[in-house]
């Protein structure tokens, strides 16, 4: 299914690209190698011990980045959205990071982040005394384009560190995130029988994908 993601980013011209590693490491790397397959050229940054977490993985594959604005996609989230229209909002914005965000009816699988009229965000998880009113909650896709600044934010060599506690420390000091919200497809492939389900989907015809050429029937 990662390849899912890996051809979304080749789409755009999203061709280096780095693949933090934990569980079934070996595995993704005699699948993908470096990429010449796809027409990319992947990196891997791999996890010993006990995870890092979303705010961890990334530091340890800071020197990867070179200082550079970088997008972070999770690997359990199948997604289809113009990340040209994204890029653009986040450098139209200025911010520190750009969070793809969007509806649900369920809060309490994904958590809330409130975001106000100019869609800058102002809480995540309900952790901070926000006074705004015109407030909208959407939830977190797992995709975020970052500024390279936001790195000095996140400590090394921590368990498990999350990278929304970056953020919240980020907009804490008065820090600047802001929301992309989506109407495209989006889910969330955590559980093995929804990524059997949307990946027989895939390559029967029947969820189509604009970054996605299986022919029907493909196995």
């Amino acid at each position: 299914m990662i390849e899912y993601t890996l051809l979304l980013l080749k789409k755009y011209g999203l061709t280096e690209v780095i693949i933090n590693l934990h569980h079934c490491g070996d595995q993704i790397i005699k699948t993908l190698g470096d990429g010449s397959r796809l027409g990319l050229s992947i990196a891997y940054s791999t996890e010993k011990g006990e995870a890092l977490g979303t705010g961890g993985g990334i530091k340890k594959a800071a020197s990867f980045f070179e200082q550079s604005t970088f997008i972070v996609v999770n690997g359990d989230i199948l997604i289809d959205i113009d990340l040209d229209k994204l890029i653009s909002f986040h450098r139209a914005k200025q911010g520190l990071a750009t969070l793809v965000l969007r509806e649900t009816d369920d809060f309490s699988k994904f958590g809330v982040i409130e975001i106000d009229e100019n869609n800058q965000i102002q809480n995540i998880l309900g952790k901070r005394d926000v006074k705004k009113r015109q407030i909208r909650k959407r939830m977190f896709t797992g995709l975020h384009v970052i500024e390279a600044q936001v790195l000095n934010h996140i400590p090394a060599d921590v368990p498990y560190y999350s990278i929304i506690d970056t953020y919240l420390d980020l907009l804490r000091a008065g820090g600047k995130l802001y929301a992309y919200e989506t109407l495209d497809y989006w889910n969330d492939l955590g559980q093995f029988d929804r990524y059997k389900e949307v990946d027989h989907a895939l390559k029967t015809g029947t969820l189509k994908l604009g970054h996605i050429t299986l022919g029907k029937g493909e196995q």
